[in-house]
């Protein structure tokens, strides 16, 4: 965690949401370790438009196409468990605030019922749970994720050196909570292994997200592929949008 974040987590005043399953649920809630991939490809604006749900959200258009982004998360320590998760998210902004650009997640697995419910009721996040492994090998990684009893993605990604230090960016994640269009604000290493996206292979299964990213025009090689490990983030508070 670089200095800055640290300072502003310390800065920010603790807020108490409840529990679940007996889990106090406060922020800023701080993520120690992580492990994760991150992809990117430029896809068709409607096939985009397609899995964002409401009328809140607008793709953001970036010149011609939307971006897709999948995060491939292994949670190795975070006060709401040591989960994996596989976020399929795509570019978007507000439509009151068009400039503000984020992240909206229109699927969200993961591998623990606890964080499950805590992404559903607090952060209006679609998490489901489903099955999720990662398979660490000396030069690669490999993630194999199935939903809904069907199999969904198979990707290995390879374990590069990092190039430098993690850089920690402020993010933004959308999402609705009971309705209400909102934002998840964030801050979180982005992983410092540049991937030769070549080497990322990736293929799909028969789950209804597979499909999803058919549409977008996967299976393809990425534009950008990275790879991180002993990462860290802050989620906060989340903020409705007016």
């Amino acid at each position: 965690m670089t200095e800055a974040t640290d300072s502003r987590a310390r800065s920010e005043p603790t807020r108490h949401w409840g529990e679940i399953d007996g889990v106090s649920i406060d922020f800023p809630m701080v993520v120690p370790r992580m492990n994760s991939a991150t992809l990117t490809w430029s896809v068709p604006l409607d096939a985009a438009a397609a899995v964002i749900p409401g009328e809140a959200f607008e793709v953001a258009d970036m010149g011609g196409t939307a971006m897709l982004v999948m995060a491939l998360v292994d949670y190795i320590e975070n006060p709401w468990g040591d989960y994996d998760e596989v976020n399929f998210g795509v570019l978007v902004a507000p439509r009151s605030k068009p400039d503000a650009v984020g992240a909206f997640q229109w699927r969200m697995p993961v591998n623990q019922q606890m964080t499950c419910r805590a992404g559903n009721e607090v952060l209006g996040l679609p998490k489901t749970v489903e099955e999720i492994s990662f398979d660490y090998g000396d030069e690669s990684v490999s993630i194999e994720l199935s939903m809904d009893g069907e199999p969904a993605l198979s990707l290995r990604v390879p374990r590069v050196e990092p190039a430098g230090e993690p850089n920690m960016e402020s993010s933004a994640t959308y999402s609705y909570i009971d309705g209400v269009a909102t934002l998840l604000p964030l801050e979180i290493e982005l992983p410092p292994g540049i991937v030769d996206p070549a080497e990322v292979e990736l293929e799909l299964g028969t789950a209804a997200v597979s499909e999803e990213l058919r549409a977008m025009g996967l299976p393809r090689t990425p534009d950008i592929a990275m790879w991180g490990e002993g990462l860290s983030g802050t989620f906060f508070w989340p903020e409705p949008l007016g």
